[in-house]
């Protein structure tokens, strides 16, 4: 895949949702255990990470043709919690997006079995810069995680 610089825009306070696009079979072993070390085991399985963490950025820099990525507003955060049944005030939103809580702090499990998107993806061996479903799609994640609620 062709890097196009969009990547390292993501500011260091953001929270980030990532979305496992792609499957298992035939996947390099490093890249494999990146994704196991970031809780996606599964298509569709989705993991809230904290954008100002080198450790998960580069992790999640490393597995990108096979996630979709992007800064989570308060709106969608909020309406992911409570379609997943997890009691969250806005408050407790809050701190997730501002990155000073923690998912585990706050007691949400992770990964988040998501729904496939109605319609569907766009296509899951492109990048989204080229029309695909891959890679780092800015505030674009929220409309895919709004079809998949």
């Amino acid at each position: 895949m062709i890097h196009t610089g969009v990547f390292y825009m993501a500011e260091k306070s953001k929270l980030l949702a990532v979305i496992r696009v792609r499957g298992r079979v035939k996947v390099r072993q490093s890249i494999a255990e990146t994704l196991d070390r970031l809780n996606l085991r599964r298509v569709n399985n989705l993991v809230l990470v904290n954008a100002g963490n080198s450790s998960y950025m580069g992790m999640v820099k490393k597995c990108k043709d096979f996630v979709t990525f992007g800064e989570i507003d308060k709106e969608t955060l909020g309406k992911l919690l409570n379609a997943k049944g997890v009691t969250a005030d806005a408050s407790a939103t809050e701190s997730l997006i501002s990155g000073s809580a923690s998912p585990k702090e706050l007691k949400i499990d992770m990964p988040m079995r998501m729904h496939p998107p109605k319609r569907g993806y766009e296509g899951i061996k492109n990048a989204y810069t080229n029309g695909g479903s891959l890679g780092y799609r800015s505030d674009g994640i929220n409309k895919l995680i709004a079809r998949m609620l």
